[in-house]
């Protein structure tokens, strides 16, 4: 398919789609037909892609400093708006609409190039065209919204304002409201969100609210398009993290914010609909960072261990770093191949890609740090100091600590690794238990000679161990499935090694088969996940679960207090969790209105269109 194909995707909320590989997997059917990537050479993208790719590219390499965004902890000016001259804010967003109308590859692609100039980058790109307005406008809108608010996303910056300070994987605890005014036919909202990515910097907010059901004190979970120039709305604080400098992540208040009933996305109660919709199908964004974080780290990982002398020969020639070179190599590939195979399954029409998309995700973001912490560990004390500080000794600033800080992000945002694989596992035991009505489409693979087929005939036995495993306890008793956590996680994990060895294979098959390069990545990774899947299936009865549930009730309970003794606490005092109360802002409003130099800023309302002077 060519960008100039490409289909505007739509939510059809009328007919379900069709399981997807990872869902036949978890049900003992490893049909790897679904994964089947178009004739030709998949790392070729059509020619508008390609020249779009090339510019941002260069507009990256030339015109942003990376050393300064990591210095200054912000993106300048210049460089966002750089960013919007080439369309990479629209990148996805459809042609009639003002936006590039491009493919989802293109657009991991592109994420490769920003996360590895500056994470910050592709965190901007992804907040506001994953799970930003774009995504869930074009799911969920109406025509009238998308013709309004999707030209306004090709150089407008937006924000999903979900969490809160009693939010963590659990949205029902908000407590932001959107009251209805039936005489104006308007909300009123009132709320505290917290750590919102973009949301320092944004144009439009996406706000999940709870609007009252009438006579009852449940909320109904309700999206809304809100500007962030309307009266009422403060930015309070800007987050700082231990990585990702340069993130305009923050703290938004909102009191007695009126939002028009157009700006509603969906009907009430559909809020949690709208947030998951534009999830899932912006959930590859941070697979594809974690790509580019490998990718990286091979090549530093190559040139700096042949560069390293140590004993007579390279470091690389030496056993111990040989293995961690091998290990990067592999799951670089495994990445890129995830990350190119789920982007192009993501963009057939009718095909539920949600576990896929979610087993990604997860088995990205955990690999990525384990690759982070090998290269620093091949790299040694050079690993562990500061690019800036070896320049100041004379030598190339390469950044991978920085790296290791950067790449620890992945295992919390977007879903915590342990909650992903709660929520994974709870949705494949409800897939076994309606598996007899829901066939999985697809046919198992009849697996050639050679060390790819041998690889995927692990697969597909493996994956009816898993099944059966699953079955079992999804015929049991519901309760105290959450004190089996780690149990269903490590099957869950060795699911995610199975999907990431049959997405290497097919993607080395269509790199040349089992006897290219490509292929001998694959079956050097294969290799390793084999392992790895082997202790997995190992510790399913051989753990220590149960006692590691006495000894944190015993911590719990305070038993273990004398161990605390005799080192001091750093913290400072106040609240484990800060309850905003709701009100008017009592600080600056902290927002950045980002514009390019020279020019005046454009202040929206509900008239249209104010100029406001610098």
């Amino acid at each position: 398919m060519t960008a100039e194909q490409a289909p505007e995707q739509r939510a059809d909320r009328t007919t379900t789609p069709r399981p997807g590989f990872a869902a036949g997997l978890f049900l003992g059917r490893a049909a790897t037909d679904l994964l089947t990537l178009p004739e030709g050479d998949p790392r070729r993208l059509a020619e508008a892609e390609e020249r779009f790719l090339s510019r941002l590219r260069a507009f990256c390499e030339k015109e942003v400093d990376s050393a300064a965004i990591e210095r200054d902890d912000r993106i300048p000016d210049e460089v966002v708006e750089g960013l919007k001259d080439l369309g990479a804010l629209s990148i996805k967003i459809p042609r009639r609409y003002g936006g590039l109308g491009l493919s989802s590859v293109c657009y991991h692609r592109a994420l490769m190039i920003t996360s590895t100039t500056h994470p910050a980058l592709s965190e901007l790109l992804a907040a506001h065209q994953a799970i930003g307005l774009a995504q869930p406008i074009l799911l969920f809108g109406t025509d009238e919204q998308k013709r309004e608010f999707l030209p306004r996303c090709v150089r407008e910056i937006s924000a999903f304002a979900l969490t809160e300070a009693d939010i963590g994987n659990d949205p029902y605890r908000m407590r932001t409201t959107a009251v209805h005014d039936p005489a104006t036919d308007s909300y009123v909202l009132d709320g505290v969100k917290m750590w919102t990515t973009n949301g320092v910097v944004a144009d439009l907010l996406v706000v999940l609210a709870l609007v009252p059901a009438p006579g009852s004190d449940d909320g109904r979970m309700t999206a809304f398009v809100v500007e962030s120039d309307s009266p009422g709305v403060t930015v309070e604080h800007r987050s700082s993290f231990l990585g990702l400098r340069g993130l305009e992540n923050g703290c938004v208040r909102l009191h007695q914010v009126v939002v028009p009933a157009r700006n509603r996305i969906g009907a009430e109660g559909e809020g949690l609909t709208v947030a998951l919709g534009a999830q899932d199908t912006g959930r590859l964004s941070l697979p594809a960072v974690c790509a580019a974080a490998a990718k990286w780290s091979l090549r530093i990982a190559r040139q700096w261990s042949a560069a390293r002398v140590q004993f007579g020969r390279p470091i690389g020639r030496h056993d111990a770093v040989a293995g961690k070179l091998s290990f990067i190599a592999a799951t670089a590939f495994a990445l890129e191949a995830m990350v190119e195979v789920i982007g192009r399954r993501a963009e057939r029409a009718g095909t539920d890609t949600r576990l896929d998309a979610e087993l990604a995700k997860l088995f990205a973001s955990e690999q990525a740090c384990v690759v982070a912490d090998e290269l620093v560990q091949i790299r040694g004390g050079r690993g562990y100091e500061t690019a800036e500080s070896a320049v100041g000794r004379g030598e190339r600033g390469i950044p991978v600590e920085q790296l290791l800080r950067d790449t620890r992000a992945g295992r919390i945002f977007d879903g915590s690794s342990e909650a992903l694989r709660a929520f994974l596992a709870h949705d494949l035991i409800d897939l076994h238990r309606a598996a007899p009505q829901e066939p999985v489409p697809g046919v198992p693979a009849r697996h050639g000679g050679g060390p790819l087929g041998g690889h995927l005939a692990f697969v597909e036995r493996t994956c009816r161990r898993l099944a059966g495993e699953l079955a079992l306890v999804a015929g049991g008793p519901a309760a105290g499935l959450d004190e089996r956590q780690r149990f269903l996680g490590r099957i869950v994990d060795a699911g995610a090694e199975l999907y990431a060895m049959s997405a290497g294979c097919v993607y080395a098959e269509a790199l040349g088969g089992a006897d290219s390069a490509a292929g001998r990545l694959a079956d050097a990774f294969c290799r390793q996940a084999r392992l790895r899947v082997a202790h997995l299936l190992d510790r399913l009865a051989d753990n220590t679960d149960e006692a590691d549930r006495g000894t944190a009730a015993d911590v719990l309970a305070g038993r273990h207090v004398w161990l605390e003794d005799g080192v001091p606490d750093p913290s400072t005092d106040g609240p484990w969790i800060a309850r905003p109360e709701p009100g008017p802002a009592t600080g600056p409003n902290l927002r950045r209105v980002v514009r390019p130099t020279g020019a005046a800023d454009t202040a929206r309302t509900t008239d249209g269109p104010v100029r406001r002077a610098r």
